[in-house]
């Protein structure tokens, strides 16, 4: 579905991810663990084509995206979730929703605002609301949602948990769950391994930029030197 292959990208001069390797199958979700600093926003943002990778591989369901514009690899079908979500505060719910709209795609899900609300009751609720009155949470709902609005076969969650209720961890855990459940493959990144083993089939460490690990939640648990090298704080 997306693979990463021998990455090298940053910012400007400065190089934050060396050689890195990444692969989201179809239908499985994937986390991206890594302490903060580690290169996990620049590793989704480049694999969105928001940064210019230096050299590597980048490809989306076996095509090569390393050298397209952000809205072109929106337009294949790889939807993104910022982790400042990013919504349009003066705009309702609803229009947010519609500002994310894409045509139904092959072989993806097909969302509307009906199917999305609900998917989200608390959505459904307030379709009226403007995104600068809603919750923390509330907003993260409506990201994600506003991203499916584009009918993605794979979305990328960037430290979707971050700054939430245990509460409401435990809803958009469950959301996660019921993407992969209608089909969608889901990469995300996050600091904290209970958030992930919530939804994660395998998980991927990186540390300084580079791939440390890449394989099944069970392997990670079983060695407790692995998860102190990369994950401890």
């Amino acid at each position: 579905m997306l693979e990463l292959r021998k990455l090298n990208a940053g910012y400007g001069r400065a190089q934050v991810l060396f050689e890195f390797d990444l692969e989201l199958r179809a239908g499985e979700v994937v986390a991206l663990l890594g302490r903060n600093g580690a290169g996990k926003s620049t590793a989704l943002k480049t694999a969105m084509g928001l940064l210019q990778a230096f050299s590597g591989e980048i490809r989306f369901e076996n095509k090569s995206i390393k050298s397209l514009q952000a809205y072109e690899i929106a337009r294949l079908g790889l939807g993104y979730v910022p982790e400042d979500r990013r919504i349009f505060a003066d705009l309702t719910v609803a229009e947010n929703l519609e500002a994310g709209r894409q045509p139904p795609r092959a072989g993806a899900p097909c969302w509307t605002p009906q199917k999305l609300y609900a998917l989200f009751p608390n959505l459904g609720r307030m379709p009226q609301r403007r995104g600068g009155q809603m919750s923390g949470g509330e907003q993260q709902m409506l990201a994600i949602a506003r991203t499916l609005m584009g009918n993605p076969s794979a979305i990328l969650l960037d430290e979707p948990f971050e700054g939430l209720a245990p509460v409401i961890v435990d809803g958009v855990a469950a959301t996660i769950r019921e993407l992969k459940r209608e089909g969608l493959s889901v990469l995300l990144c996050e600091q904290n391994l209970r958030y992930a083993r919530l939804v994660a089939d395998r998980v991927c460490l990186i540390e300084t930029g580079r791939t440390r690990y890449a394989g099944g939640l069970a392997s990670l648990d079983a060695d407790p030197a692995l998860r102190e090298r990369y994950l401890a704080a």
